[in-house]
């Protein structure tokens, strides 16, 4: 494995190249909170609808979590300054795609996609390269710094804001293309690091079966709610034995996964380095370091796909006002992801984990419960917020450092691809399946309502039952039912029923985000302290020497 260039020296902290990474870990984190900015701006401009603003959520760590295994393996094997670079320059030219896309098939299917295959690139190179750069306390500090860039980010949907509210979306995605230019120019500031001196062999089978489970996984959770569970919507592409095609490409995906890994085994086995290694798999901490990654994302993306685009669609929140609610997430997630580390290294590592599952579940139940039929709660939101940024800030304070110091060196700055591709899989779990409680839930209790309601005919109720309700205003409902001929008070009526079951769907899908936040406390027990002195300068007799190889309870 190459080594840094120049030695690290004890007690020298090395301050730019962190600032390089942390800028790049900024922009990625920033571009989502651009694009959850203008679901106003999308519905309007382009004619987006819920579902395409949900797909268009989806499918930049769709596209991220397929390909991120395999920019792990790419930074090992061609240099992690090199993909650092190159993604950088493809979120670039993603950015500039979104800027100028004329409708929401090339806003999604060109721009996001090119932006997911640039973080693809970006992220692991990201976590690839602190292991490499620092050592002992200093690596867990910079694993702090990379956790809070995500708060430092809440700076910029702010900046984004602003010019989205005065000169629109396209000139705010320019400027995040401009961004991302930078950062890959910068990248020649960062210290050398010497190719790889084993000869390495690709696993071009892994990438393949990787990026295809995963894709067949998160394309079919996202489908839920516009193919169907199981009985297949109006607008279905096609069928399954006569079902939605949604729960078979998952079942597909699950079972192309467990093939990966029994091909890895022998990959690894036969070249001494696979695409997923086998202790990825095999040690307990590195598993729950995993989850607490894909935990914290799945957070994130049940923020994105029920917070942003409640507050603007329907209780009218400029880009502005969204934007400060980034900020008042960002300063504890910035605070904390960087002060534990710092001011409390010998903070047991498990015990501040569970208090950062339990802080986010505590933000998404304040989230629930300020939720109105047409609005918010504004100041139940502001502390739903601030507590969600100290969950995601504490998680991400300790969330990486504890997989790296389970894995040998190699395999620690291999790590940065696979924790990467679980923070995206993360996400996208949480945009897909809450969004489909959300949409789902609309959609059938609009339909129920109306069913069961006097007031409305069972003509009108026949019609609806075909129709897929978006979350929207009451305003936007009432221009999607505009084409069913119905008496005033039934339209009426139909808006109140439309506006109670958004705010319960709403809900609702906080409610399940909440319990599977929870449920990541279940893999705490293996995380493991370790003493001061197993947090020293690795042994410099060989690359594969464990980092902190004396864990303790």
């Amino acid at each position: 494995m190459g080594r840094v260039g120049a030695p690290v020296s004890k007690g020298h902290f090395l301050v730019l190249p962190i600032v390089i990474l942390i800028l790049a870990q900024m922009g990625t984190t920033g571009d989502n909170g651009a694009l959850s900015l203008a679901a106003s701006a999308l519905t309007h401009d382009l004619g987006a609808t819920t579902s395409e603003i949900q797909l268009a959520n989806m499918i930049y760590p769709l596209v991220g979590g397929a390909f991120m295994i395999a920019g792990g393996l790419l930074g090992t094997l061609f240099g992690w300054v090199r993909t650092f670079r190159l993604g950088a320059l493809v979120c670039a030219a993603g950015e500039v795609v979104l800027a100028l896309s004329p409708n929401m098939t090339v806003f999604i299917w060109v721009g996001r996609v090119l932006v997911g295959l640039g973080a693809s690139l970006l992220v692991p190179s990201i976590l690839g390269l602190v292991p490499l750069l620092y050592r002992g306390h200093d690596r867990m500090v910079a694993f702090g710094c990379v956790g809070a860039a995500s708060g430092l980010s809440a700076v910029l949907p702010l900046i984004l804001g602003v010019v989205m509210e005065t000169a629109g979306m396209r000139p705010t995605f320019l400027l995040l293309a401009a961004y991302f230019f930078t950062v890959s120019m910068l990248s020649l500031r960062l210290p050398r690091v010497t190719e790889p001196e084993e000869n390495l062999h690709f696993d071009g089978i892994g990438v393949v079966l990787a990026a295809l489970g995963l894709f067949l996984v998160l394309v079919g959770l996202s489908s839920v709610s516009s193919w169907g569970l199981v009985t297949p919507f109006e607008g279905c592409p096609f069928t399954v034995f006569g079902i939605s095609p949604a729960l078979p490409a998952v079942a597909l995906g699950l079972v192309v996964l467990a093939v990966l890994v029994r091909v890895e085994r022998r990959v690894e086995h036969k070249h001494g380095v696979a695409l997923l290694p086998s202790s990825f798999l095999e040690t307990p901490q590195v598993l729950a370091g995993l989850a607490a990654n894909a935990i914290t994302f799945f957070f994130m993306g049940a923020q994105s796909i029920l917070m942003a685009p409640y507050l603007q669609l329907v209780a009218g929140w400029s880009p502005i006002e969204v934007g400060v609610i980034s900020i008042v997430t960002g300063v504890p997630t910035f605070a904390l992801a960087l002060g534990i580390p710092k001011l409390l290294p010998h903070a047991n590592p498990r015990y501040v984990i569970q208090a950062g599952y339990v802080a986010m579940a505590a933000a998404l139940g304040v989230m629930m419960l300020s939720v109105t039929m047409n609005g918010a709660f504004a100041p139940g939101v502001y502390l739903g917020a601030f507590l969600a940024g100290v969950g995601a800030g504490t998680v991400s304070s300790h969330a990486s450092n504890v997989v790296a110091l389970a894995l040998p060196e190699r395999d620690a700055s291999q790590s940065g691809g696979i924790q990467s591709t679980m923070r995206n899989v993360g996400q996208a779990l949480g945009v897909a399946l809450l969004g489909a409680v959300l949409l789902f839930g609309i959609t059938n209790t609009v339909r129920s309502g109306a069913a069961s309601d006097m007031l409305v005919s069972r003509q009108v109720s026949e019609q609806l039952s075909g129709m897929n309700v978006n979350l929207g205003s009451d305003k936007e409902f009432e221009e999607q039912i505009s084409g069913i001929p119905m008496t005033s008070s039934e339209r009426s009526e139909l808006v109140r029923i439309d506006a109670h079951a958004r705010s319960q769907s709403t809900r609702i899908a906080y409610a399940v985000g909440g319990a599977i936040v929870l449920l990541g406390l279940l893999t705490t027990p293996a995380i493991k302290t370790f003493d001061k002195g197993s947090q020293s300068a690795p042994d410099p007799s060989g690359p594969d020497h464990v980092a902190g190889a004396s864990p303790r309870d």
